[in-house]
């Protein structure tokens, strides 16, 4: 049979705290190849607290959301229905277990028992889902089983079909971000690697090994913290600030060093929630952390990635989500800008494709 509309695509659907990034992949060789993006972004969120798609303490309004959806679905001229979605890293529920090495039907017995005491709502309100991800020998030679416990409430999944049945899509599946982030930053790659994705209201602290989640933690300093220091620090106006953190950074001397004396205090918050996660996970698995990579749109403050090795004392790389895609060279001004910030939704987008 030939397919006269060209090859199957889906979109890749990131629903964030002040934004929605949205891109559209199809199959291609030898990688996936991205055939459209789009993004609507507020800046009203810099002003008004509340004035949020969600956050940890602000509830996703189905309506709303949907409308947004709707809009960037129309005047980015998707042609794909198909959407693959995440769900933030606040709204689930993540724990690494550990068990005695034993056989599959031992473990499934095991976990039904187990499972009501990590997950922190009644079993009836939450789906949730678990897979072994490795193992380690402690030290007295014992071998234990690595297992990833999520766990979403179901109010928040109704939420999100809900959604997109009203902006007119058909909802394949929910994935959590930090799976996505890993996909998308770094596939195949067996490396013990942090990732820390910084957003507008919220930063994801997420640790792969053997190109898997087993740990996720998240904060509420994130890049609107910065830009708010910046603000009430030299008195001015919210959204000025907004383009004094993006045009100069962490990199300014002279004059230009105050900007990042004001922003740097809110900037050790989140590399010190980075080092507390990093430290318990070590400490819990005996792994050690071999580098950070950033993502999300505060990866895009100039000197962002040396400062963070400075205080992470670790290799540090701003993450590349479309190393794993092709693309028209006609998108790359834009892109290439744009990508820290599509990590996640690049890696739902490739999803059905790997």
């Amino acid at each position: 049979m030939f397919n006269i509309f060209g090859p199957k695509s889906y979109l890749g659907v990131d629903i964030g705290t002040t934004s929605i990034k949205i891109v559209e992949i199809a199959r291609g060789e030898p990688k996936p190849r991205l055939i459209n993006y789009g993004i609507l972004e507020s800046a009203g969120h810099l002003e008004r607290i509340n004035n949020a798609i969600q956050t940890s303490s602000l509830k996703i309004v189905d309506k709303d959301v949907a409308e947004l959806l709707k809009t960037v679905v129309k005047k980015s001229n998707f042609r794909s229905r198909e959407a693959v979605a995440s769900i933030p890293s606040f709204s689930v529920f993540i724990t690494l277990l550990e068990f005695p090495k034993m056989p599959k039907e031992e473990m499934i017995n095991a976990m039904t028992y187990q499972i009501k005491q990590y997950i922190p709502l009644p079993v009836t309100e939450v789906t949730f889902d678990w897979f072994v991800v490795g193992e380690r020998q402690d030290n007295e030679g014992f071998f234990k089983e690595q297992v990833l416990l999520v766990s979403v409430p179901n109010e928040v999944i109704n939420k999100y079909k809900n959604i997109f049945k009203l902006a007119g899509l058909n909802l394949k599946a929910l994935e959590v971000e930090s799976m996505s982030l890993i996909r998308s930053l770094i596939s195949g790659d067996p490396t013990a690697t942090l990732i820390v994705d910084i957003g507008a209201r919220s930063t994801n602290i997420a640790i792969a090994q053997e190109n898997s989640l087993r740990f996720n933690q998240q904060t509420d300093f994130a890049g609107t913290s910065l830009t708010q220091a910046l603000s009430s620090g030299l008195g001015i106006n919210i959204r000025r600030a907004e383009e004094l953190k993006k045009e100069r950074g962490l990199l300014g001397t002279g004059d230009e060093f105050d900007l990042s004396t004001l922003m740097v205090p809110y900037l050790d918050a989140i590399i010190n929630e980075t080092k507390r996660t990093k430290d318990n996970y070590e400490k819990k698995t005996g792994a050690k952390i071999e580098r950070v990579i950033l993502a999300g749109q505060g990866a895009k403050l100039l000197g962002i990635e040396k400062y963070f090795e400075s205080q992470m004392a670790l290799p540090t790389a701003i993450g590349d989500p479309l190393i794993g895609v092709d693309y028209s060279q006609e998108f790359t001004p834009l892109i290439k800008e744009l990508a820290p910030g599509f990590a996640v939704a690049v890696g739902l987008g490739i999803r059905e494709f790997k």
